[in-house]
């Protein structure tokens, strides 16, 4: 029966061919920079193919970044975990971007304590004892949380294959 949907089916904004899927797991891989001609020959596509479906892939469904080795340059990166009260939360986020060490600020859902989740860059603990502080004294904010990443365990694919492969 043509032009009903299957229950659960869900439709892709984006066609994800076979060689997009093989392309993907090697991209997203955590040493996923690799030069078009290296993937046409780890891939057997044909380095063509893999340039005009890479170029459609970053275009459309990549996110590319580049990010500094903060401790290199004597920083760290912190979250912290805002709980808020009162109704304020967006009016509180807005305000916390101004603040120079946040570079990331996004409302967040789970714990019942935790509104936003805030990501900062700072020197040193003081430098965050400071900057906790100063956002505990702002009204809305009723507690402030704070963790940070001591040791990487390991890193996997951004995106399981098992996930690509279901696209």
């Amino acid at each position: 029966m043509m032009g009903y949907k299957k229950e659960n089916e869900v439709k892709l904004p984006h066609v994800i061919s076979p060689a997009d899927k093989t392309i993907l797991k090697v991209l997203l891989d955590p040493d996923g920079r690799i030069s078009s001609h290296k993937l046409s020959n780890m891939t057997g596509l044909p380095r063509t193919t893999v340039q005009r479906r890479r170029k459609f892939l970053e275009r459309e469904l990549l996110s590319i970044a580049y990010t500094l080795n903060l401790k290199s340059l004597g920083f760290k990166r912190v979250d912290l975990l805002v709980f808020t009260q009162g109704g304020k939360t967006i009016s509180i986020g807005k305000a916390l971007l101004k603040l120079i060490p946040v570079v990331y600020v996004a409302r967040a859902i789970g714990e019942h304590t935790i509104d936003l989740k805030v990501e900062v860059i700072v020197r040193d603990n003081k430098e965050l004892l400071n900057l906790t502080e100063e956002m505990k004294a702002m009204d809305g904010i009723r507690d402030v949380v704070w963790s940070e990443t001591v040791e990487v365990i390991g890193v996997k694919k951004s995106i399981p294959s098992e996930i690509i492969d279901s696209l």
